[in-house]
């Protein structure tokens, strides 16, 4: 079961809901929907249901979808999560529908539909990343997708009872919760590919894709670096050389090396990439034999790095 840390709610924390929920209300309202991307998630299936009450002559507006779908999820999740579980979520949901009803029907002119799901993707997923940042989603899918994750997992399958059901909840429970909400999303986006065209879903998949990179540029926030790993004989005047020239913090690691079943230090050091040359220079000066590995890192936080973790 996958275990949530929750956080008071503070006034910075809705400030920041109130902007991420108001970027993804322009990407839907004024990006996305007059272009008929559907995205996924219960925004592409409101703009679906527009579309499919337009075609009817009824107007159905995007915010009544948001409720209307959100509602049963909000109280499935209520029972699986809690209140305090929801309630930046719900936040989220709350005020996206009000700004959904509330901001005027403008018209972007725009007919490039390449340009229209990139700039939707980047609003989008700002949008996303941003809410993230403070453990909130604008809801449906998402919420869904950890609502079953949890029913699933805390649902004790007595051996012999229960039948269909049963089996149903084990096969849930064992769905990461990645893989669950792009199942959701994805039977959401062949539903847009049959009201729309299969053009209009290829450049819908070009958004999901740039939704994805910019959430994760805005969620990984910390500095990118490189982790070296260094064996070697001479792995205590590399350290000292290391730590003394260049300020950096070295880490000795006790492994054994299998082949020859021998114990040695391993020497680990994260560093920003234009301290690569200099690393490389102080282990070839002592020792051009090292056994030397260079990885990239995504994300550091702590000293010589991001230092607030807020």
């Amino acid at each position: 079961m996958r275990r949530r840390l929750i956080k008071k709610l503070r006034l910075k924390d809705v400030l920041t809901i109130f902007i991420g929920s108001m970027i993804m209300t322009i990407a839907l309202k004024y990006i996305l929907d007059p272009a008929g991307l559907v995205t996924g998630g219960v925004s592409g299936l409101a703009i679906v249901i527009k579309t499919l009450g337009a075609r009817a002559g009824i107007n159905i507006p995007l915010w009544v979808s948001n409720v209307v779908f959100n509602v049963p999820i909000f109280l499935f999740a209520l029972k699986t999560e809690g209140f305090r579980g929801i309630l930046r979520t719900g936040l989220c949901w709350v005020l996206m529908s009000v700004e959904l009803a509330v901001m005027p029907n403008w018209v972007i002119p725009t007919e490039d539909l390449l340009l229209v799901s990139i700039y939707g993707g980047i609003l989008f997923g700002a949008s996303t990343g941003i809410l993230l940042s403070v453990r909130a989603t604008s809801g449906g899918t998402d919420m869904l997708a950890n609502s079953i994750i949890h029913y699933a997992a805390g649902k004790q399958v007595a051996r012999g009872e229960g039948g269909a059901f049963d089996s149903f909840t084990k096969r849930f429970k064992q769905i990461s919760y990645g893989r669950l909400i792009a199942i959701l999303d994805g039977i959401i986006v062949v539903i847009g590919a049959l009201v729309f065209d299969i053009e209009r879903t290829l450049f819908a998949i070009i958004s999901i894709f740039i939704m994805g990179k910019v959430t994760d540029l805005i969620v990984n926030r910390g500095k990118d670096a490189r982790m070296v790993l260094i064996v070697s004989e001479k792995s205590n005047e590399i350290a000292e050389a290391v730590m003394r020239d260049m300020d950096r913090g070295v880490t000795s690691l006790h492994a054994t090396g299998m082949y020859k079943n021998v114990d040695r230090d391993v020497l680990m050091c994260i560093c920003s990439r234009r301290d690569i040359v200099d690393i490389k220079d102080i282990v070839s000066e002592f020792d051009k034999g090292a056994f030397f590995v260079i990885g990239n890192v995504n994300e550091v936080m702590g000293e010589g790095f991001i230092e607030n973790w807020s």
